[in-house]
């Protein structure tokens, strides 16, 4: 008999979710990310556990709206540093959106968010940014905007057609 109670693979499943960053009722870039970090790591599912990788998928769309408050846009400093000594380079976040796009800034928000772990990179690779609201992943996702998404069989699809015609 099992010693552990409830740790299923169907608990272990990974679920898709998606975030619209160009909605006006969108939150700051830190609560965002915030939020993201808690579904990549899997804090939410009553399975979690600091040392399983339980988390879900996130799909960030709408990445170049990204929200900040007061004069980050030009003050936020992002460090770049190489092995040479005395060679630091620095980018302002207006610069680093304008060269790498809203969704760098997104994901260097969240990286700063997870647990400093070997978990952390393949926790980080769950996360899909676009700048557009056009992404590849629109099967995939369980949950548009909070609410469950209801996936109608092929089956009764191609039955329609054929009364159709």
């Amino acid at each position: 008999m099992s010693q552990t109670i409830g740790k299923t693979r169907l608990a272990y499943s990974r679920a898709w979710h998606h975030v619209s960053l160009a909605s006006p009722s969108t939150p700051s870039l830190g609560r965002v990310s915030s939020r993201i970090a808690i579904l990549l790591m899997g804090k939410h599912k009553p399975i979690w556990d600091p040392s399983t990788d339980c988390g879900d998928y996130v799909v960030a769309t709408g990445c170049n709206d990204v929200l900040v408050t007061g004069k980050k846009k030009e003050q936020k400093l992002y460090y770049k540093r190489t092995t040479r000594p005395g060679v630091m380079k620095s980018l302002n976040m207006e610069s680093l959106i304008r060269k790498w796009g809203g969704g760098e800034v997104l994901k260097r928000a969240v990286r700063g968010m997870l647990p400093k772990n070997r978990l952390r990179d393949k926790r980080l690779e769950r996360l899909k940014v676009f700048e557009g609201e056009a992404h590849p992943y629109k099967i995939n996702l369980m949950k548009f905007d909070g609410k469950i998404r209801q996936v109608e069989p092929e089956v009764k699809t191609e039955i329609l057609k054929k009364m159709s015609i």
